[in-house]
């Protein structure tokens, strides 16, 4: 059942129209979680920056996420259930739940670079288009979060390095959550960009993310479930969380392979997107709840 109405919607628009200072005001005024992590022990976000990437696709469905109303819905719904710490999403989606007043006590991590724009021959070349460090401490958000790709053959990655590591610098000055979702990349025989998801490149990318900037104190590395996760989670001492990835169609195969990475202590919680939001069988409540309990 819907929790957002058109009634809810038409709200949004008519606020952001004519008092679009109240976001400011409900940033400022909302309950502020107690730290990271919630009654699990463990921290539980819930990822919607997809949009701002131009990455719209959930299964056979190329639009999936570009229904906005849509996907408020299922966000609320998720943010509701117990167990669940927070967001992470760019400043369109978090000025809406704001408005919805679905982030009271949550943790918000602000996605920071979104030029990267699926299927564009310059997406290596992943610009810092959404938060920065002073607009996240100015709304009282917890961090921002940024996606690394290194591709060997693209001349554009010393470029997106460098903006990551000023990114991360300028969070841990500010003593908020640097969260940095690294991979080796590359472009398949359809020139399109794809992450390599081998536990060697998956070592590599998180060694590389984990010395950026002058301090590590408050990064988080944000990692794949892969083979072998025990030899990724052996190449660091950050505080790793688990990226959920693409929505799958074998749901039980997906949860048994996040189980068994959730059981090493250098896994401090987990960030979910479509897989929570958009399940095979459309339960958003069910696959929350199971995800709660595996954590």
């Amino acid at each position: 059942m819907s929790v957002v109405t058109d009634e809810d919607i038409r709200s949004i628009v008519d606020i952001r129209a004519t008092r679009p200072e109240r976001i400011a005001e409900l940033a400022a005024s909302r309950t502020q979680p107690k730290g990271y992590v919630g009654s699990t022990g463990r921290m539980l976000l819930v990822a919607a920056d997809h949009p701002a990437r131009g990455a719209l696709r959930v299964g056979d469905n190329p639009l999936a996420m570009g229904d906005r109303a849509d996907l408020l819905d299922r966000m609320v719904r998720a943010l509701r259930r117990p167990g669940v710490d927070g967001v992470l999403g760019t400043a369109d989606v978090i000025d809406d739940l704001l408005l919805l007043g679905a982030l009271d006590d949550k943790v918000v991590i602000g996605s920071m670079n979104r030029g990267g724009l699926a299927g564009t021959v310059f997406e290596i070349d992943d610009r810092f288009t959404g938060f920065n460090a002073d607009s996240i401490a100015g709304a009282g958000y917890q961090g921002g979060k940024m996606l690394f790709r290194i591709d060997p053959r693209d001349s554009a990655t010393p470029a997106t390095m460098q903006a990551c590591a000023d990114a991360v610098q300028s969070l841990a000055e500010r003593g908020l959550m640097a969260m940095v979702e690294p991979f080796l990349s590359g472009r398949d025989g359809d020139n399109l960009m794809r992450n390599e998801l081998s536990t060697e490149a998956v070592v590599r990318s998180a060694t590389v993310a984990a010395g950026l900037a002058t301090t590590s104190a408050y990064t988080w590395l944000k990692l794949p479930v892969v083979e072998n996760m025990e030899a990724v989670l052996a190449a660091t001492t950050l505080p790793v969380v688990l990226l959920g990835g693409e929505v799958s169609s074998d749901q039980d195969a997906q949860f048994a392979a996040w189980s068994k990475a959730l059981a090493s202590p250098m896994v401090r919680g987990m960030v979910v997107g479509r897989s929570l939001l958009y399940p095979p069988d459309g339960n958003v409540e069910a696959a929350v709840d199971a995800t709660v309990e595996m954590l």
